[in-house]
């Protein structure tokens, strides 16, 4: 396991060693962009980071100590197996084109714009990790529509979940209670893995990134004022997060 203190929370995962990521980056996919290998898959340094940050106390009074595994065992810890979940999503679809249209002829450089994005939200301030397995959390939440990978949606399921209140998410969530039940309430689980800049001081609203639905609508930006909205919410995001774990980890090392 990697020392804390070793842990750079401005280091890009795209530019890992084994990481071809940026290869043809704009060739692929009709041109809106897509990397060569996933950095929840391919990074070494980031399974690392997620080993050395996530062992330590739980709320439950448990200490989750993280063992690195090998294939499909990405993270494990007693009957847990854990991968690695990017939080942070730009919408580089194709049914998204319209939009990305408009921001691309908005920009001088919109190449440059959005590569800059990916290389500042692929720190470790836009990941997290779940519990790993067939129609999971990572896998549900990008693929069901109310949710689109919207970060701060998933965190409203979550927060739903701990009050028993049905959301797109509740059933899967449920699959993974005992997960869940590690952190004791919203608070533990928000407070253990640092996302204290998404929700409020007094932990029963998330703040959300654009548009609040009650998960009827399309969650997708609607114009490109509001795709720009939720790129510099999601900046901002990551940005507080990484200086949250900045300072926890100073605070574990003393």
């Amino acid at each position: 396991m990697i020392k804390l203190s070793e842990i750079d929370v401005d280091y890009d995962f795209t530019l890992d060693d084994n990481s071809y990521y940026w290869k043809n980056f704009w060739q692929n996919k009709n041109g809106l962009g897509v990397g060569n290998c996933d950095p929840d898959i391919s990074s070494v340094a980031l399974k690392r980071y997620h080993q050395s940050l996530w062992s330590k106390k739980l709320p439950n009074g448990e200490f989750l100590d993280l063992v690195l595994g090998k294939g499909n065992d990405y993270l494990t810890w007693k009957n847990f197996r854990f991968g690695s979940d990017s939080i942070v999503a730009s919408f580089r679809y194709e049914k998204n084109r319209h939009i990305l249209e408009d921001v691309k002829n908005s920009l001088s450089n919109y190449y440059q714009f959005m590569e800059n994005f990916l290389h500042k939200t692929y720190t470790i301030g836009g990941a997290i990790i779940f519990p790993k397995r067939q129609g999971g959390i990572n896998q549900s939440r990008g693929c069901n529509p109310k949710i689109k990978d919207r970060w701060d949606l998933t965190l409203e399921c979550i927060r739903k979940y701990y009050l028993n209140e049905v959301s797109p998410l509740y059933n899967v969530l449920d699959s993974d209670r005992n997960f869940f039940e590690l952190f004791i309430d919203f608070k533990g689980y928000i407070n253990f893995f640092y996302l204290n800049d998404c929700v409020s001081a007094d932990y029963k609203k998330v703040i959300f990134g654009i548009n609040h639905i009650d998960f009827t609508t399309n969650c997708l930006p609607k114009s490109k004022e509001e795709y720009f909205q939720w790129l510099n919410f999601s900046l901002d995001f990551v940005k507080k997060r990484n200086c949250r774990i900045k300072e926890a980890i100073k605070n574990r090392n003393k």
